[in-house]
């Protein structure tokens, strides 16, 4: 399958499409909290989707070859969960961490971000982990440019997760996404430098580094979707949808209330999120 390279038309429909996606984390931010269930998560968002956004949840009833259909509008991965954990009876309790990943289609245009939520306080080991993880977002993203190489983007996250003793999922991988969820490339994040395709403006994909705190071995439970580390270690994800753009990249998924970039990610700033040439 070939990389579709996007047109003005397109991109446009992408930042709408992206913003809505972010704005769904920016509206359960505050129901993030102790006492409050997976499935109440789900319902919230999916009410705010469907009803005031008027947008679709793209993973309710999304089926991949292989898999069974997905059953929820969102994504809640728990503690040792790595993705694709199911919303359901888990309530959550103070000290967990979870990623609330969310994807929407408007106007035939799917946006798709995650973002890591403390409930209530966490533990030191678990803040780095999703710290450092949310630095190794921004230190791939911040390779993007019209010429470099996917290989690039691994590079840097794999560098940056290595020197503080965790490690990288390697079954899982960003994507190019638009009109579809899932499009190429394949956005590893490990690997080195100078390898894999070469970035052209127009492409979209996303940069989601999952990041564990031991292991990198990870298992399927019997759900058919939720995965976990094999030896119960924390793991943490952050997600953006990226465009090349001309002289750098753009940010799709932005809103109001969605972290700034880490002081390590030097290159990039607030605003549009456009990374030096």
């Amino acid at each position: 399958m070939a990389i579709v390279i996007k047109s003005p038309e397109d991109i446009e429909r992408m930042r709408v499409a992206g913003r809505l996606a972010a704005e769904v984390l920016d509206f359960i931010t505050p129901h993030v909290k102790p006492g409050v269930s997976t499935a109440e998560i789900d319902r919230l968002c999916h009410d705010y989707m469907v009803t005031v956004q008027g947008t679709t949840p793209a993973p309710l009833n999304y089926a991949p070859p292989g898999y069974r259909p997905y059953p929820k509008s969102i994504c809640t991965s728990v503690n040792h969960q790595v993705c694709h954990g199911i919303p359901g009876d888990k309530v959550l309790k103070n000290g967990d961490v979870v990623n609330i990943d969310v994807t929407v289609i408007k106007d035939g245009y799917h946006g798709d971000t995650s973002r890591m939520f403390y409930v209530g306080e966490p533990s030191i080991a678990a803040r780095r982990l999703c710290d450092v993880t949310h630095e190794c977002m921004w230190l791939g993203i911040a390779e993007v440019r019209p010429g470099a190489f996917l290989g690039n983007i691994g590079a840097a996250i794999q560098a940056h997760a290595e020197k503080h003793g965790f490690s990288v999922v390697r079954e899982f991988c960003g994507h190019g996404i638009g009109r579809k969820f899932h499009e190429e490339p394949q956005v590893l994040h490990y690997g080195r430098a100078g390898t894999l395709d070469q970035l052209v403006a127009g492409m979209t994909f996303t940069v989601e580094p999952m990041i564990n705190a031991g292991r990198r071995e990870i298992k399927e439970l019997s759900d058919g979707w939720t995965i976990v580390t094999k030896d119960h270690s924390l793991s943490a994800q952050w997600e953006h949808t990226v465009l090349v753009t001309a002289d750098g990249y753009e940010i799709l998924t932005t809103s109001p209330g969605m972290p700034e970039p880490p002081a390590i990610a030097s290159g990039a700033r607030s605003g549009a999120f456009l990374a030096p040439a």
